[in-house]
């Protein structure tokens, strides 16, 4: 699985629990990350686990093709997420496993809109989920 905008990891680290092989987790800021490595640790999950410490936009286009992720999450800041949705879709069918699935948070005011198959749409409160198929 691939967490994009990784923050303190909890949605990758919740997939691991529930199953997940592997968990790439890439997060730009730094003490995130360093959070993200601390959560890890303290559940004793490295193995099979990266964090990778750069731009989530930069990283896809940095040859992560070929990667075969078969989940994403992708949780950007809500405030620039409306202006990803373009670069993330051109950027995301290089690292999807047949049948991926694309889950996105962001607010439903300034939603982050990828042009991938949408398979289900949720609006709670403020926040829109919306989960994608890869192409």
């Amino acid at each position: 699985m691939l967490d994009l905008y990784a923050g303190s990891g909890a949605l990758g680290i919740e997939a691991l629990s529930r199953g997940a092989a592997s968990a790439v987790f890439v997060e730009n800021d730094r003490r995130a990350a360093a959070a993200i490595r601390a959560n890890l640790d303290a559940i004793e999950a490295r193995e099979a686990v990266r964090v990778v410490e750069c731009d989530a936009l930069g990283w896809l286009k940095s040859g992560a093709e070929g990667a075969g992720f078969g989940l994403v999450f992708a949780d950007p800041p809500y405030d620039c997420a409306a202006r990803l949705g373009q670069p993330l879709s051109g950027g995301l069918p290089a690292v999807l496993a047949d049948g991926a699935l694309i889950v996105t948070e962001s607010d439903k005011r300034n939603p982050l809109m990828l042009d991938l198959p949408l398979a289900d749409e949720r609006v709670y409160g403020d926040t829109r989920i919306a989960i994608h198929r890869g192409p």
